[in-house]
This record gives structure tokens, sequence and C-alpha cells, in this order.
């Protein structure tokens, strides 16, 4: 998964932005700075929407003068699992019932700061009736 940023110089150096993530804001001295910034700029306030219990925008295609910042499949994965629970409506005590597992698990699985292995939230998607594709391309 990719969010499209802006990468515009300023006076003071280059702001960084995404319209998709409006939380998402940071600045550095170059460009190859900025775009470093970027992605921890990103997951920085797509962790706001996870503690928050909000669903987090999916991203938009670029726009002309915009950059990809990458995510890493296993926060796009809990993005979905957290926006399907969202909007199911499955608490985490619930989905922990469904999995068969204690709330402290599922826990886990939703905090972007833990590591959690692609199966389990694999598992945890399909207890809400989804499945997990991945695609190279």
């Amino acid at each position: 998964m990719f969010y499209p940023a802006l990468i515009e110089k300023d006076n003071v150096g280059y702001a960084v932005s995404f319209r998709d993530i409006p939380e998402a804001t940071t600045c550095a001295d170059t460009v190859a700075q900025a775009e470093k910034m970027a992605a921890d700029a990103l997951l920085t306030a797509i962790d706001f929407y996870f503690e928050t219990g909000r669903a987090v925008p999916m991203p938009s295609s670029a726009a002309a003068g915009e950059t990809l910042v990458p995510l890493p499949a296993s926060v796009f994965a809990k993005i979905l699992l957290l926006n399907e629970m969202l909007a199911q409506g499955v608490s985490r005590s619930e989905l922990a019932r469904r999995m068969h597992t204690r709330p402290q698990d599922v826990q886990r699985i939703v905090d972007l700061g833990h590591a959690t292995k692609i199966d389990t939230i694999e598992a945890a998607l399909a207890k809400l009736g989804k499945r997990l594709i991945l695609q190279a391309v």
C-alpha cells in the first residue's frame, strides 16, 4: 500500500503532507530527508487512528507531483483488519471470542507497534468473513 504525499519547497526546507491522512505532516532540509521522514510521519499518524478507534482512510491515486510513500504489508493488513472491525461493529473482545483466544492477544494484533505474523492477521480477517490477498505488481 502506498499513500501519495506532496513534498513542497518552502522558505525553510521541504514540507510533506498527505491529503488522505491530513494528520501526517513533517518537514526536512532536503527532498531525500523529506521522503524518509514522510514514512515515519505516515506511520505515526496512522497509529493515532488505531489509538482512537477510527477507520484509516484508504489511499487515493497519486496526483501529478506527488510521491508514493510505502507502508509495510503487515501495517496494511492491520489497517484492513481495523477498518473491517469498525465497519462490522466487532469489538476486540468479540474478535477474541471468534478466534478462540484472549482479548489481550487481539489487542496485540491491532497494535502497530507489535510485530504480528501476517498469518495471524489473515486468520483474524477470516473470522470477519474476509480474505487477505497479497499481490506482487
